[in-house]
């Protein structure tokens, strides 16, 4: 089977579209994710070799670097949400008739969940990070393409806001409370302070056109 990463942009969106339950948000905020640091990426390109940039040349050669293995790390994720909940679909679908069916069911959903809650919150983690690299290339990348600082600033922004609702949702359905509440607490520490974050990056950018 193709993977998610090597498919066109219109079978991917087909998918998206269709009843089928993956791809789904999870996949679509790794992929904002990933879009994010391409961005990034690319005003770092676009920027080194310039003369009147000079000055930055080595910190966009270190930006690209960090933009670069960043998307690689979102790309991955976008597989892995899709993975996971594929193996959670699977594990409700398990026998339930007998007590014994009805134990391993319950506990082979509750193993995977642990999991469906790690993968977003990785990617949350990921976005807050490219929200990052993404203030860096407004504040320091070539003009021209200012603006693809700020689309990236947003787009690692809703990345964030979006892998956080699947780390709440499946959080929710943890039967092992201590878990859910640690994860839920390390997303908050994600969380605070991206939406003034998001929005210092994207006035910076709109300041400069």
């Amino acid at each position: 089977m193709t993977e998610i990463k090597d498919k066109s942009i219109q079978v991917y969106l087909d998918e998206l579209a269709s009843k089928s339950p993956t791809p789904g948000g999870g996949s679509a905020a790794a992929l904002l994710g990933a879009q994010s640091t391409a961005l990034t990426s690319m005003v770092c390109n676009i920027t080194l070799g310039k003369p009147k940039y000079a000055a930055v040349e080595a910190d966009m050669q270190a930006l690209l670097h960090k933009s670069t293995a960043l998307r690689a790390t979102l790309t991955a994720l976008i597989k892995a949400d899709i993975d996971v909940f594929n193996q959670l679909m699977a594990a409700y679908g398990l026998a339930k008739t007998t007590e014994h069916e009805k134990t391993e069911r319950s506990h082979k959903i509750q193993t995977v969940l642990r999991e469906a809650t790690l993968i977003p919150l990785a990617c949350a983690q990921a976005c807050a990070d490219a929200i990052q690299l993404s203030r860096e290339a407004a504040d320091k990348g070539n003009v021209n393409v200012i603006s693809d600082a700020g689309v990236a600033v947003v787009s690692a922004y809703a990345g964030l806001k979006s892998a956080a609702l699947n780390v709440y949702i499946n959080a929710a359905s943890l039967k092992d409370r201590p878990f859910a509440e640690e994860k839920l607490a390390e997303l908050a520490v994600i969380l605070k302070g991206a939406d003034i974050n998001a929005e210092e990056i994207y006035q910076l950018v709109k300041n400069k056109l």
